[in-house]
């Protein structure tokens, strides 16, 4: 890639298995391998680029010895990964039909946005939104009272 094709923030994820991660994330988010470099012994992925819609995610193996855990090993992530596509049904349950796990079930949400939380089969969470309503700052704040007040 060049730096050209990148965006100012690129997510890095660490898996327990890069190779089946690429496939799950080429059959779950249309995802294209753009590179991959594997270890001179060729079991493990020590680099690749996957490129999905206009943004670029790097990936890898883990590498227990060097400290670079995946989730799986960590028990858990704190960050989710967020893709704000065209149509949230089909990016979310072309997702779970993949493997993924629904953490927030797919529902219009108070801000305007179809949106919708799930953990991949690696351990990574990922919310997917599409906006279906355009709304004022002072109607989405009316809409959060509402929400958060019940």
């Amino acid at each position: 890639m060049t730096q050209e094709q990148f965006r100012t923030i690129t997510p890095h994820l660490t898996v327990s298995d890069a190779a089946s991660a690429i496939e799950f994330y080429k059959k779950a988010f249309g995802a294209e391998e753009k590179y991959r470099m594997a270890t001179p012994d060729k079991k493990k992925i020590m680099h690749a680029e996957l490129q999905i819609g206009n943004s670029i995610i790097f990936l890898n193996d883990e590498f227990p010895n060097c400290g670079i855990l995946s989730p799986k090993n960590l028990n858990g992530s704190p960050v989710t990964i967020h893709l704000q596509i065209d149509d949230a049904d089909v990016w979310f349950n072309r997702a779970i039909n993949t493997g993924a796990e629904s953490t927030m079930v797919l529902e219009n949400t108070f801000w305007g946005d179809r949106y919708g939380k799930l953990v991949d089969p690696f351990g990574h969470h990922w919310s997917i939104g599409s906006h279906v309503e355009q709304l004022s700052s002072e109607e989405i704040q009316r809409r959060a009272a509402l929400e958060l007040a019940s």
